[in-house]
C-alpha cells in the first residue's frame, strides 16, 4: 500500500475501544488493507481492589520499505518486528496513567498488542480514527 495523503483522505471515522486485559498477550486490532489508523490517546485505569498491575504495549509492524511508498528517507532502512510503546509500565492500585497523549500511526498489517501482569486487574482505553484514501 501506498502511504495515505492525509490532506486528501476519503474518510476519517473516529472510534474509541476498551478492554479489560486479561493476563496473557492481546490483539487489540491489526490494520485493515488500504487503511491508516492515528491512535490518538490511550488510557490504563487500575481496577483491581488490592494489586498492583503491569502493562506492555506494543506494534508488530509489518516488514517496510522505507525508501519506497514516498516515503522521504534517502536510504533505505527494512522496518518490521515489535516495538513496545511501554514496557513493565507498574499501575498502582487504584490508578490512572495516561500511555500516550501524542498521535501515532499505524499502517495496514500493523497489529497493536498488549499484555497485563494479571486478568481482570487493568482496563485499556484506546481512542483512534480508521483514515482512507
Amino acid at each position: 500500500m501506498t502511504n495515505p495523503n492525509v490532506v486528501q483522505v476519503a474518510s476519517i471515522h473516529g472510534s474509541s475501544i476498551g478492554s479489560n486485559m486479561s493476563g496473557s498477550a492481546q490483539t487489540f486490532f491489526t490494520v485493515a488493507s488500504g487503511k491508516l489508523v492515528k491512535i490518538n490517546s490511550i488510557t490504563c485505569a487500575n481496577v483491581h481492589a488490592a494489586n498492583a498491575g503491569t502493562l506492555d504495549l506494543f506494534v508488530d509492524k509489518v516488514e517496510r520499505n522505507t525508501t519506497q511508498e514516498g516515503s522521504e528517507f534517502a536510504s533505505n532502512e527494512t522496518v518490521d518486528g515489535n516495538f513496545y510503546i511501554c514496557k513493565n509500565i507498574s499501575v498502582a492500585q487504584g490508578s490512572t496513567l495516561v500511555i500516550l497523549e501524542t498521535p501515532i500511526y499505524l499502517m495496514e498489517g500493523d497489529a497493536f498488542e498488549g499484555q497485563a501482569s494479571a486478568a481482570s486487574t487493568l482496563d485499556l482505553y484506546i481512542s483512534y480514527e480508521v483514515i482512507s484514501q
